[in-house]
């Protein structure tokens, strides 16, 4: 049984016959009328147990951008249903509008729509479904909560995706050209032309030069179907948020966008995330429904406060390809953990591939060597001065395993991962 203010109401309105026949059997009449009003009404009301809920299926959507989620209220009961209903989530999934009032009379059903706003990427689950019938007089009523299963899955918001077509454009210009169709590693053959001046020796082909009488070179292309494999690191150290944005979703920016490129150009993109134990995999998905793919794998990841094991990563890696691709590590330079984690099998993986480490650095480090203006500004530059130099001599050592660095903010990292793609990919080193 639950009571509303009407009732409080009715209690205060006691004071009248009071104040006209002040006596306790004034009192005890006036209060006897209220626990009858109260009871009657909680009887004549609609019984909660008899309606019946369902919910759409799950939902999903962009994080920051809104949806509805529908709960079907059925009263198969012989009595009419008159009350309010309130459709709970989790707080982080943005729930507002979920207080209804219904009227569902016997036999029928009715719809209500909640509108949801997710404040955090993954899974956000409904919490109860709060029926409250009330009598005709609207003085109580009964209550019932049941659980309905809903959930809404708030995606990445890939804000660099509008960096794609100027990427995109240069993939183009990349592939039409060919200056950049060059001698090296990791490229094709494209056609024969004759030799200008500054053309590299080593790839003058002699017999057509014999058969023609003229100097002639062949040309190389970028090669295509080249194998990249994203290791998204969400261990302790991607827990940290650089202003308002987690480490682990800034690098997930930075690989949806490379992956998206790779993919126009011909590459294969593979995906494996985790920290001790591979938490996600994505593999062999083809160019329509990688994005889609990575989208979905990524949407439930969240940061464990463990150590990373490297060793467990790396050997998964190498189980994916054992011929030399691109591995892009997706991983805070953070010195410890680099050091005391990462360095030994990463020695062991630059043998075999061309590895990028992006990592999503922290403007404040700058703002903070910037300071000058009292003794607390000038301790705090010390303490940014040496996180930066720890950081470079961590990088450098990164440098002698032929690994290349990437540390930028979260905003520029998707883009200089991208930009690195190219360059690699241009300079046939892929």
């Amino acid at each position: 049984m639950i009571v509303t203010g009407r009732l409080l109401a009715l209690v205060l309105c006691g004071t009248v016959p009071v104040v006209l026949r002040p006596h306790y059997s004034t009192v005890w009449a006036w209060a006897a009328l209220c626990v009858v009003v109260a009871v009657a009404d909680t009887l004549a009301a609609g019984s909660p147990r008899t309606v019946q809920l369902s919910r759409g299926p799950s939902l999903q959507v962009r994080l920051g951008e809104a949806a509805e989620t529908t709960l079907l209220v059925a009263n198969p009961g012989p009595r009419r249903f008159r009350g309010m209903v309130r459709d709970a989530w989790q707080p982080s999934a943005g729930a507002t509008g979920n207080r209804h009032r219904v009227d569902v009379p016997a036999g029928e059903r009715r719809a209500v729509v909640s509108r949801l706003l997710p404040t955090r990427r993954g899974d956000r689950t409904a919490d109860r479904v709060t029926l409250r019938g009330l009598g005709p007089l609207g003085v109580a009523g009964r209550q019932r909560s049941v659980v309905v299963p809903g959930r809404v899955r708030a995606l990445p918001p890939f804000p660099s995706r509008k960096h794609l077509p100027s990427r995109l454009a240069r993939l183009r210009q990349l592939d039409g050209r060919s200056a950049v169709r060059v001698r090296g590693q990791g490229t094709e053959f494209d056609s024969l032309r004759d030799y200008v001046d500054g053309d590299d020796v080593r790839s003058i082909d002699w017999r057509a030069t014999a058969r023609r009488r003229t100097t002639v070179v062949r040309t190389w292309q970028p090669e295509k179907d080249r194998h990249i494999i994203l290791v998204l690191d969400t261990s302790r150290t991607s827990a940290g948020r650089v202003g308002d944005t987690p480490r682990l979703d800034a690098a997930m920016d930075a690989a949806l966008l490379l992956a998206a490129l790779a993919s126009r150009a011909g590459d294969r993109v593979d995906l494996v995330a985790g920290d001790r134990r591979v938490h996600r995999k994505v593999v062999g998905a083809g160019r329509t429904t990688l994005l889609g793919d990575l989208v979905q794998a990524m949407a439930p990841l969240e940061p464990a406060l463990l150590e990373a094991d490297w060793t467990l990563l790396v050997s998964e890696v190498t189980r994916l390809s054992r011929q030399r691709g691109l591995v892009v590590l997706l991983t805070p330079l953070e010195p410890s953990a680099v050091e005391e984690s990462l360095l030994p099998p990463l020695a062991v993986l630059a043998q075999r591939h061309r590895v990028v480490l992006a990592s999503v650095g922290d403007p404040a480090l700058r703002d903070m060597l910037e300071r000058d203006h009292d003794v607390r500004d000038v301790y705090d530059a010390a303490a940014a001065a040496r996180t930066v130099a720890l950081r470079e001599r961590t990088a450098a050592a990164l440098g002698r395993l032929r690994v290349d660095v990437l540390d930028a903010d979260p905003e520029d990292l998707p883009v200089a991962l991208a930009d690195h793609y190219l360059l690699l990919k241009s300079r046939g080193l892929l």
